[in-house]
């Protein structure tokens, strides 16, 4: 036995001999009955189908490093395991959790030595590699980048945020779904035939249980076949020997469910984009949905009723002005009441943005405005509109404003900003109707002046030194 073969008589693929009998048995049910083959595999046909990029490289042979990015249960080790078996080629794994640096060096140059004198390929898989310090992920690096180890990572984290970029430049990044009920449902009457499974306690799964545990168990095919296991060994069988499982001990089996939501991670993020988005494409039912799935998960009410308030103002603004109000009220009543009560709240709210009438007018007025301001169009103040509160200030020439309120309408024509554009253009949603004809109304006042000021060369427009233009902006908006 040589330095490197230090677990010789391993099986070089998983599956072998050592893990049937009762090494086999006292493995978990999810375990015993995992896929061996391509075909057995189920669901994922978006990377795994007949002619898909995944399967054409492990049906040729020609498999890079790749890291497998899926919610738990959806087959990433399973699809591991298959490739190991399908390119027989040596399977190590080890975890993000429990290798250090030294371990992976081990079976690093473990693999190396085997390429090299054996033209052995190895392939490494590491459960949970976003757990991998930098460091760690370093030492990766020369042995992928020079194909000595073909790397299969999994994750349940967004690679591009929780892996080194030089990591993830260096491998494939395959995305996973969350098990579909059919697909769920296919694993689960295969555990009940399958002599790895439970053929030989003669279970009889009564449809509406196995639906069940299909449906709750989130796409997770690992909960789903675990709980048919739990719900197999803990019922009594009949006289006959017969274990009969009805949706009540399905129920108790599986029991509630974990949604899969990290607060600071991909779950998070995705489902709170997922609500503002229902909630901005006015589907008033699919932004509940997600509201439920944040609160049953747990998420912190008051995060979600302040994404309400942005909400109000830059999907909806002035088209209803309730709106904004509205949303304040609700984090202020979530705050005093608190949770479980405070659901009805936020499902009002959700409920009324949902169905408001939508503009973000206001939104793309103030992003303009902060891109001219950005960009360079930091106007000076009109002499009119300075501030007359101290002696000297009408020497300044700081004098001259017009006083609103004392016109008709409570409306007068005068320079406010040397602009020459418009930034806030209502649309035809809700309120901001009234608003637009307000300000088409406004606008007919200002074209007299507008026009004597082009016809004195433009010397209305003179004293901000930038020589603009006070016609009205070129995009239609203005009525003429």
């Amino acid at each position: 036995m040589d330095l490197f073969d230090q677990d010789a008589g391993r099986p070089a693929t998983p599956g072998g001999e050592r893990e049937e009998g009762d090494e086999l048995r006292r493995m978990p049910l999810a375990v015993r009955i995992r896929p061996r083959s391509l075909d057995e595999i189920v669901g994922q046909a978006h990377i795994l189908a007949e002619g898909k990029l995944l399967r054409r490289a492990i049906e040729a042979d020609r498999l890079d490093s790749i890291i497998l990015y899926g919610p738990p249960g959806s087959g990433k080790t399973t699809i591991a395991e298959v490739i190991a078996r399908e390119t027989r080629r040596r399977f190590e794994r080890t975890s993000g959790v429990l290798a250090n640096v030294a371990e992976l060096r081990r079976l690093l140059e473990a693999a190396l030595y085997r390429k090299r004198s054996r033209n052995e390929e190895t392939i490494l898989f590491i459960d949970e590699i976003h757990r991998f310090n930098k460091a760690q992920q370093d030492v990766l690096l020369p042995y992928v980048e020079h194909g000595d180890v073909v790397l299969i990572g999994a994750t349940t984290h967004n690679p591009y945020f929780f892996i080194n970029s030089p990591l993830v430049s260096r491998s494939r990044i395959f995305q996973l779904e969350p098990l579909d009920e059919a697909a769920v449902l296919i694993l689960l009457r295969r555990a009940l035939e399958s002599e790895r499974g439970l053929a030989q306690l003669k279970v009889d799964a009564e449809e509406d249980a196995l639906r069940h545990l299909a449906r709750v168990c989130d796409g997770d095919a690992r909960v789903a076949l675990n709980a048919l296991e739990v719900a197999a060994l803990t019922t009594p069988p009949d006289e006959r020997g017969t274990v009969h499982i009805r949706l009540k001990e399905a129920e108790e089996s599986i029991q509630k469910k974990a949604v899969v939501y990290d607060h600071d991670e991909d779950g998070h993020y995705d489902t709170i984009s997922a609500f503002i988005k229902s909630v901005r494409g006015s589907d008033a039912d699919a932004a509940l949905y997600w509201l439920a799935k944040m609160l049953y998960a747990g998420e912190d009410p008051r995060f979600i009723a302040r994404r309400l308030i942005i909400l109000a103002s830059e999907d909806i603004g002035n088209a209803d002005p309730q709106a904004l109000p509205l949303a304040v009220a609700a984090l202020e009543a979530v705050d005093f009441v608190g949770m479980p009560e405070a659901r009805i709240i936020l499902a009002q709210a959700v409920a009324y943005l949902a169905t408001a009438p939508k503009s973000n007018a206001a939104y793309r007025a103030v992003e303009e405005a902060m891109r001219d301001v950005e960009e360079g169009r930091t106007l000076p103040v009109p002499r009119s509109l300075r501030s007359t509160g101290y002696r000297g200030a009408r020497e300044l020439g700081h004098a001259g404003c017009k006083y609103a309120h004392d016109y008709p309408e409570h409306f007068v024509v005068q320079e406010y900003a040397p602009l020459g554009r418009r930034y806030y253009r209502p649309g035809n949603q809700g309120f901001e109707q009234v608003i637009r004809k307000r300000m088409e109304g406004w606008e007919k006042l200002r074209q007299p002046e507008r026009g004597k000021a082009d016809r004195d060369g433009g010397r209305g427009s003179s004293r901000s030194g930038r020589g603009e233009s006070q016609a009205a902006p070129p995009d239609g908006e203005a009525s003429s």
